[in-house]
């Protein structure tokens, strides 16, 4: 898997898939790993917007994880991701997108440095309702130095403006703030064609 983006990536769309197999000719795999805590909706995201049926480890949360996982505003979550989702959008005949999205809890971060690895770039997803889970995402991102845009997943309810939030996180200027719902697959492909962007004009510097 290739890790650098090709001239023949410069502009994508993500057109609309056909949910075909992967093309022969493809020769250019670009890894994205979504991040962020946990029951912001990584899952939920990869799912929309993946043309396979995604990978997912997600098992239902029992009473062992009482005291251990924090489940302030995402009460109604039953189930959660204990390894990472994989998904896969097609870019054009040479260039595809791998999509891994991370644990959110705190007990799964050592895995986020394997799935950093060889990785292209990262979104950052946050939900205001635990704005304080995404600190641990940006600094990890922020250590290995790789380059990441930060999609607000607007859950309705209280209503932030993105500089509130870009405040509240102390985020740089530089870096890419946009809202989003996870849930509907355009916004979800919006937000990776906003990471594919800021790569490109950080390759441009």
């Amino acid at each position: 898997m290739h890790s650098n983006v090709s001239d023949g990536a410069a502009g994508a769309t993500l057109e609309e898939d056909v949910r075909a197999p992967l093309h022969q000719s493809a020769d250019n795999g670009l890894k994205i790993v979504i991040v962020g805590g946990f029951g912001v909706g990584k899952t939920t995201m990869v799912r929309s917007v993946s043309e396979i049926r995604p990978l997912n480890t997600e098992e239902t949360m029992t009473q062992a994880g009482v005291g251990v996982d924090d489940p302030a505003g995402v009460e109604a979550k039953s189930t959660t991701t204990v390894a990472f989702d994989f998904g896969r959008i097609t870019i054009n005949d040479r260039n595809v997108l791998y999509l891994f999205g991370a644990p959110g809890q705190e007990r799964f971060w050592f895995l986020w440095d394997r799935l950093f690895a060889g990785t292209l770039g990262a979104v950052v997803l946050v939900d205001t309702r635990r704005l304080h889970d995404s600190w641990y995402a940006i600094d990890r991102l922020e250590a290995h130095g790789m380059p990441f845009i930060v999609a607000h997943n607007d859950f309705g309810g209280e209503q932030h403006t993105l500089e509130q939030i870009r405040d509240a996180l102390d985020l740089s200027p530089h870096v890419p703030l946009v809202s989003c719902d996870a849930r509907d697959r355009e916004s979800s492909k919006q937000v990776l064609i906003s990471l594919v962007r800021h790569l490109y004009a950080l390759a441009a510097q």
